[in-house]
């Protein structure tokens, strides 16, 4: 969902870098043949993950919600030379689509799909972030944000995706609507966290922006 006037969007988009060949063929075949292709990042977005990245270039990017791997890509065109992203995805139907989408990158050596639960897999990992994109299962935002915390350096990013959740933050969830209100919980920490400075974006379906003081 995005909040910006269609023609705006269209307007922005014609006006942004062009995503990679390989990019506009995932998006195309995201589209064509997986569920919920949504979920896809697409070439908007895209662009503003990759300029993020370029401008921190980070050595090490850990990803929470791989989906069909385009993000992940974006991410990585802002790595170090030496750099490694990490990537995290629980759906294993998608993982032969992600490892054939990476391995026609020219990163594709820096990047590692991990597939199963992020919850299991974060505390296991013995790496200083200095970037982490949280885009996976909306009520574990909170939890994946503190799993993590340790992890990211001192001025190090985080990237928040879907933080205005089809506007639905704005008004009280259902009692059954645990995504929303996990959300809406994960939204007030961070602005109250005063380990880290944010700016939240009416860009798409929300973004919080996150710096770790």
């Amino acid at each position: 969902m995005s909040f910006i006037d269609e023609k705006i969007e269209d307007y922005c988009r014609h006006h942004s870098s062009e995503e990679s060949a390989l990019l506009q063929k995932i998006n195309r075949d995201t589209f064509a043949k997986v569920l919920n292709p949504r979920m896809l990042s697409g070439h908007f977005q895209g662009r503003l993950l990759s300029m993020l990245s370029n401008m921190i270039q980070p050595e090490h990017i850990l990803e929470i919600g791989t989906y069909t791997g385009y993000s992940a890509l974006c991410l990585a065109e802002g790595l170090t030379p030496n750099g490694k992203l990490i990537t995290i995805e629980k759906n294993a139907e998608l993982e032969d689509r992600i490892q054939n989408n990476f391995s026609q990158s020219e990163h594709r050596h820096k990047i590692k799909l991990m597939m199963g639960n992020a919850l299991e897999i974060i505390p296991a990992l013995d790496v200083k972030f200095q970037l982490v994109f949280i885009d996976a299962d909306k009520e574990n935002y909170l939890n994946y944000y503190n799993l993590v915390f340790d992890k990211v350096e001192k001025g190090g990013y985080f990237l928040a995706d879907n933080v205005l959740w089809s506007g639905k933050v704005l008004e009280k969830p259902a009692k059954d609507d645990l995504d929303t209100q996990r959300i809406m919980t994960f939204n007030d920490h961070v602005v109250n966290d005063s380990r880290v400075e944010c700016i939240m974006l009416p860009f798409r379906d929300g973004l919080t922006l996150i710096r770790k003081k």
